[in-house]
């Protein structure tokens, strides 16, 4: 879509996409939105923008820090990468 497109190149935004209709390099992202939604945004209402905001803000601390991933050998991201990656 045009607009959308020139909306990105505005805000300085990289489309990544690598053509028409193929997502796989978003797969990643694309796997932490519908945990994000299945854990987060389909349990409850939100009465306002700023309230969804804020929770999201929340979660995301929540799942890099203490939410444990089992293909993480059971740890967090931020403790997997500080115990691989420190070395």
């Amino acid at each position: 879509m045009r607009q959308y497109q020139q909306l990105l190149k505005e805000k300085g935004i990289k489309q990544s996409m690598s053509r028409k209709g193929n997502c796989l390099d978003n797969a990643i992202i694309e796997n932490f939105f519908g945990i994000l939604k299945s854990e987060l945004f389909y349990l409850k209402k939100y009465n306002s923008i700023n309230q969804l905001k804020k929770e999201i803000q929340e979660y995301i601390v929540y799942y890099n820090n203490d939410r444990i991933k089992s293909n993480l050998n059971k740890m967090s991201p931020i403790q997997y990468r500080a115990h691989y990656y420190q070395n």
